[in-house]
C-alpha cells in the first residue's frame, strides 16, 4: 500500500496539539498544587500564631502588643483571603486544561477512526484489484490451454 493517508498532515497537528495540551496541563497542575501549598502554610501559619496570641493574652500582654498582633494576624488573613483566589484561579485553570486535553484527545480518536477506515478501504481495494489480476491471469491461462487442445486435436 503506497498511498499514505491524505489527512496525515491534520493527524500530526492533532497530536501536536494534544502534546502541548497534556504539557499545558502538567503545568497547571504544578501551579494548582503550589497554590494549594502556599495557602496550606498560611492557613498554619495563622492557625500557630492565633495560638501563641491566645497564650499571650492569657499571660497579660499590654495594648501595643496586642494591637501589634492583631494587626498581623489581621494581614495574615489577606494574605490567606488573596492565596485562596489564587488557588481556586488555578484549580479553575486546571479544570479548563483538563477539558482542553479531553477535546484534543476526542480529535485525535476522530483521525485515528478515519485513518483506520482508509487503511481498510484500501486493503479491500487492493484485494479486489489482486483479485481481478489472478482471475485475469486464469482466463488467459484456460484460454492457451483450450488452444493448445485445440491445436493438438
Amino acid at each position: 500500500m503506497d498511498k499514505i493517508f491524505p489527512l496525515q498532515p491534520l493527524v500530526h497537528l492533532a497530536q501536536k496539539k494534544n502534546d502541548d495540551a497534556a504539557r499545558k496541563l502538567g503545568q497547571l497542575n504544578q501551579q494548582q498544587q503550589a497554590a494549594q501549598s502556599k495557602l496550606d502554610t498560611l492557613l498554619q501559619y495563622r492557625k500557630d500564631y492565633q495560638t501563641r496570641f491566645q497564650e499571650a493574652v492569657q499571660n497579660g500582654m499590654n495594648q501595643t502588643d496586642l494591637n501589634n498582633f492583631q494587626n498581623f494576624i489581621q494581614r495574615l488573613d489577606d494574605a490567606i483571603a488573596q492565596q485562596r483566589n489564587a488557588t481556586e484561579h488555578a484549580r479553575t485553570s486546571t479544570q479548563i486544561g483538563r477539558n482542553e486535553l479531553q477535546d484534543t484527545q476526542r480529535k485525535m480518536k476522530s483521525f485515528d477512526t478515519l485513518a483506520q477506515r482508509y487503511i481498510e478501504n484500501e486493503k479491500k481495494l487492493e484485494a479486489k484489484i489482486e483479485q481481478r489480476q489472478q482471475d485475469e491471469f486464469a482466463g488467459r491461462n484456460a484460454t492457451i490451454k483450450a488452444t493448445m487442445a485445440q491445436d493438438e486435436s
